[in-house]
């Protein structure tokens, strides 16, 4: 006869131990905060059920994904416990992906490894992303030496992670060499790509990526959209922008309003605001980005007016203006020379929707006093900044120096261009930008000198350059450099041209 059976003593020991580890489920299951949470603790060591790996893990779990989160808690059940699994250690860094203190996950990942528990592929993801959020470079790069020597990078969802740990950490070829090198890839790895590309500026190598992603069979998704649509916006490839536009239509794809916002930011970046306000209009919901794209695409191309009123019908909308509005109401008032009202808006964004300015914010003033003939009320403005100016704003400054104040009678031009060489002493611009003030204001012998400093140092201007779109490529052209071979025929067609516009004048 079977020991178990002949002693019913222990079986209803053991059918009680079940009963009250299932009861115990069914209460962290429907536990809500931290004060029944430590109830249920409580009865599960009373009940002897403390040292059960499954239990442990539903506790972290608790402790590190509900409402009630409380990360020293886990640490300490952790600490005290000598059967917690992977599964308890992953939840535990999964939560610190989701709070304001990433940084801690890699200590967590420590700890498991002292602890000689061995991480699984369901680790990896969640602690790269912390890294990501850090960003933590050097832990992010152990952790991807911990993947390599558990054979763990073939797994798409940690391949995924490391790629956009990579693009994070702004190490772009590091990214592609991942991805290049996966044996595995989905949509999200095709995205993840792109994304690290374009954040990186390189956009080319992000359109190429987007290009193949549909040649290897993968359909992209809304998310591919709003990358490859953010990479349209920075490089002006209105072509391109259109016919990603085509294709989310002919698709069917849900016109959400991240993506509905990239295309109105894409198009009001490449100067087709009719297409960008009929996107905007047609948007059953807008948030506060959309609002604030719309804005500065009708200010930046001098509809100061319209997103002026925009501005207005936004308030009205019940929608809080961010940093991003902001920036779009002052270069609007920059475009309609409306001193005042800038002065205004500058007032009410820190003191009525307490958001401080930044940089650019300060930026957008002294060109606004610049741009109305104030150079010395842009210069005191300046000089008030809670921080250094950076360079762009004494070049906006310098400018308006030499258009208005072309004598520098006020001496507001010579005290911005001793800052702007301060500040950014290599820069060959600067050096030009200055001996082209110094030769407007007469002083000949000082822009001559700064000439020669450029000449010893070998440093040159960047070319002038300029751009156009013809059948979805952009063709870029550099002042004084033909490298195209087809220039000879450009060439000769401006002067068929030019004679053309002689004969007709005649």
């Amino acid at each position: 006869m079977n020991g178990s059976a002949s002693n019913p003593n222990r079986q209803n020991c053991n059918s009680n131990f079940v009963s009250k580890k299932q009861q115990c489920l069914s209460l962290l299951n429907l536990c809500l905060s931290f004060k029944p949470f430590s109830q249920i603790h409580a009865q599960i060591h009373l009940s002897g059920l403390h040292r059960d790996p499954y239990l442990l893990t539903q506790l972290i779990k608790f402790c590190a994904l509900s409402p009630a989160k409380n990360f020293n808690y886990a640490q300490t059940l952790l600490r005290h416990s000598s059967t917690s699994t992977p599964s308890s250690w992953n939840f535990l860094i999964r939560g610190y992906a989701s709070s304001d203190s990433p940084g801690e996950a890699f200590l967590a990942f420590r700890s498991m490894l002292r602890r000689e528990i061995r991480p699984n592929k369901l680790t990896f993801p969640f602690l790269l992303k912390c890294c990501a959020m850090a960003p933590a470079l050097r832990e992010g790069r152990q952790a991807h030496g911990c993947v390599w020597k558990l054979g763990l990078e073939s797994d798409v969802y940690v391949g995924n992670n490391l790629v956009h740990f990579y693009g994070v950490c702004k190490k772009v070829k590091d990214a592609v060499k991942m991805f290049d090198e996966m044996s595995e890839r989905s949509v999200v790895s095709w995205n993840a790509v792109v994304t690290a590309c374009v954040d990186n500026l390189r956009m080319d190598d992000g359109i190429g990526y987007f290009v193949r992603m549909r040649e290897c069979g993968f359909e992209p998704d809304e998310t591919s959209m709003v990358v490859v649509l953010n990479a349209c916006s920075e490089i002006g490839n209105l072509g391109l922008g259109r016919g990603v536009h085509s294709y989310v239509i002919a698709r069917g794809l849900v016109l959400n309003c991240q993506l509905a916002t990239a295309l109105v930011d894409m198009y009001a970046k490449s100067g087709a605001l009719g297409y960008a306000r009929l996107v905007f209009e047609r948007m059953e919901g807008r948030n506060v980005w959309t609002w604030s794209v719309m804005i500065l695409g009708l200010a930046q191309h001098g509809f100061a007016k319209e997103a002026l009123e925009l501005f207005q019908k936004m308030l009205k909308s019940s929608i809080c203006p961010n940093y991003v509005t902001f920036l779009g109401v002052l270069c609007a008032c920059s475009h309609a020379g409306l001193v005042d009202d800038g002065y205004q808006y500058f007032h009410d964004m820190e003191h009525v929707y307490g958001i401080t300015p930044m940089m650019v914010h300060y930026g957008a003033m002294v060109d606004i006093l610049g741009r109305s003939g104030r150079p010395k009320e842009a210069y005191s403005f300046m000089k008030s900044m809670p921080f250094e100016p950076d360079p762009i704003v004494c070049r906006t400054l310098l400018s308006a120096c030499s258009t208005h104040d072309v004598n520098d009678e006020l001496g507001v031009g010579n005290k911005v261009r001793e800052k702007l060489l301060e500040l950014e002493p290599s820069r060959s611009g600067n050096f030009v930008m200055v001996a082209n003030f110094l030769a407007e204001t007469g002083m000949w012998d000082k822009a001559a000198n700064l000439r020669k400093v450029m000449k010893e140092k070998r440093m040159k201007k960047r070319a002038g350059e300029s751009s156009i779109e013809l059948g979805g490529s952009i063709h870029k052209f550099f002042s004084g450099y033909d490298s195209q071979s087809d220039y000879e025929d450009i060439y000769q067609m401006l002067d068929v041209l030019s004679l053309h516009m002689i004969l007709v004048d005649m």
